[in-house]
């Protein structure tokens, strides 16, 4: 029995390995025929060097033309500042409104993808991460049953410093805030904007309420709204549906050694996934996942007894002392997990960006690499304006960055959605097989380990490979059903795995849209023209 036990194991590693490198063979011979270089984008447009104080030169006066605001960003969160700075190093007259400009204390945002890094080094933003006590992650861990798998990122190609970095949120956007702040051609406000100032269907800029109370208004030719996932703006500007699969339960444990140092841990519990990683040289965050909009009360006592008598029991035994101290102390947090597509209405003279305009599970912590990622497709298309006056056309040339944003963010965001799925728990039992694959798949090592954290990390976000990977996971799980004898029970759960997997992924690709995420040079405004300069 023992050998053919064994024999069944490497039969299922072989038939397993053999679909899927077929599978990601097809497809990325499909991406490479299909691949077209994007549009040449026209030059920046020659003229005076800009002035010492950082002000764009547009005829003397500036890139209004009216020595006014060039852009107002509402919200100063991690977008919002990345933003400013980008757009005030470009010489932009950058108007912040920020609600709160204190030190944010939130338990999500704290853990910066390699690709988000490679994008922050892009904006020149990387020395945000310095001085924080920020700490390096190399890889994931991902535990199940007993069994533990560590997964690399894939970084042998990059500079030494690439790694993915996880920290203190509010200590990440302050720095961002101060550098943002440090140009003379950037001015940060405390300040609620209450509504957005149209006329005739173009937004002109915002009325707002300063920390004292007045009731102000600015205007500016471009207002790019940035302000989180409580956005009361964004009904204006895009079509929320926003869901809520989930909420996260947040502690901090305190000098506690996770068995992997400078990794993620992810632990495929039940009834859904728990996450632990550093967020300071003392500190690890811990974020249990329940499912729906309700979890046990605080003030009661409801919540720490779950977390005692259904989580600890699941987390390994190393760090099961410092989460039940954790528990004791009292400092637990929740926050609703949201996700919602991108749905964008294009508007003259206004523009969504951040969680105000895009969200997904925050499981994989891609958040921040997509909203650094779209700041570069902006900060490239905005480049060769020098006059963003005419905001007809501002708004028509601009619909091309939804397309341009389109594969790293739906890859991004679908991989968020499907694995989240793929890693809760459930009674069915297909989908159950469906996540044992998962963990198998990933436990193979070489290029079924490093094509998926490739995915998750940013370093590779490419929806075919995304696709190609997921299908070959589901394949990977009908081949162990079929080991050591097929029988019609496990066909029938085979037939039903595949099926789960197509109801997975497919409403996430639907939603984000299939054309844009995978042929986006066949979309019109993928070719969209600068308006010429006047």
């Amino acid at each position: 029995m023992a050998a053919v036990a064994a024999g069944a194991g490497v039969g299922l590693q072989l038939i397993g390995a053999a679909a899927a490198t077929l599978l990601v063979a097809v497809l990325v011979a499909a991406v490479l025929g299909r691949r077209r270089r994007p549009p040449a984008r026209a030059p920046l447009v020659e003229g005076k060097p800009a002035p010492e104080d950082g002000r764009a030169v547009g005829d003397g006066e500036g890139a209004a033309g009216d020595g006014g605001t060039d852009v107002i960003i509402v919200g100063a969160g991690v977008a919002g500042s990345a933003l400013a700075y980008t757009l005030g190093k470009d010489g932009r007259r950058v108007h912040v409104i920020e609600r709160d400009l204190t030190e944010p204390d939130r338990i999500v945002g704290e853990l910066l993808q390699p690709g988000g890094y490679l994008k922050l080094i892009e904006l020149g933003l990387e020395d945000c991460v310095e001085e924080i006590d920020a700490q390096r992650v190399l890889g994931y861990a991902l535990f199940k049953d007993g069994r533990n798998t560590k997964l690399a990122y894939p970084l042998e190609k990059f500079h030494s410093d690439v790694a993915g970095r996880s920290f203190h949120n509010g200590r990440f956007i302050q720095r961002m805030r101060q550098k943002a702040a440090s140009l003379p051609n950037v001015q940060l406000e405390q300040g609620t904007v209450t509504s957005l100032l149209e006329e005739n269907g173009t937004v002109k800029g915002v009325q707002y309420k300063t920390k004292s109370g007045e009731e102000l208004k600015a205007f500016a030719p471009l207002t790019i709204v940035c302000d989180g996932c409580f956005s009361n703006l964004r009904r204006a500007l895009c079509s929320p549906k926003v869901d809520v699969p989930s909420c996260f339960v947040g502690l901090v444990l305190e000098n506690c050694q996770l068995p992997h140092p400078n990794h993620g841990h992810v632990i495929l519990a039940n009834p859904s996934p728990i996450l632990f990683y550093p967020i300071s040289s003392t500190e690890v965050r811990c974020l249990v996942d329940v499912p729906g909009q309700k979890v046990p009360s605080i003030a009661n006592g409801e919540m720490a007894n779950y977390l005692k008598t259904v989580v600890a029991p699941q987390i390994p035994p190393e760090i099961y002392d410092s989460f039940i101290a954790a528990i004791d102390k009292g400092s637990i947090r929740t926050m609703p997990n949201r996700s919602m597509p991108a749905a964008p209405h294009p508007t003259p003279g206004a523009l969504l960006m951040g969680d105000a305009f895009n969200m997904r599970h925050p499981l994989t912590g891609g958040g921040m690499t997509v909203a650094l990622s779209d700041i570069v497709v902006l900060r490239n298309l905005l480049k060769p304006l020098r006059n963003l006056h005419d905001a007809s056309s501002l708004c028509k040339y601009l619909e091309s960055f939804y397309t341009l944003r389109k594969p790293v963010a739906s890859t991004i965001n679908t991989l968020a959605g499907a694995l989240y799925k793929v890693f809760s728990a459930s009674p069915d039992q297909a989908r159950n097989e469906m996540r044992q694959a998962c963990f198998d798949y990933l436990s193979l090592g070489g290029v079924f380990s490093n094509g998926p954290i490739a995915l998750l990390s940013g370093l590779n976000p490419r929806p075919l490979s995304l696709v190609a990977h997921f299908f070959a996971v589901a394949i990977y799980g009908v081949g162990r059903l079929m080991l050591p004898l097929p029988s019609p029970k496990r066909m029938w759960i085979g037939a039903r795995l595949i099926s789960g997997a197509c109801g997975i992924i497919l409403p996430i690709i639907k939603a984000e849209g299939v054309r844009q995420m995978f042929f986006p040079a066949t979309v019109p405004a993928y070719y969209r023209a600068a308006p010429s300069a006047e």
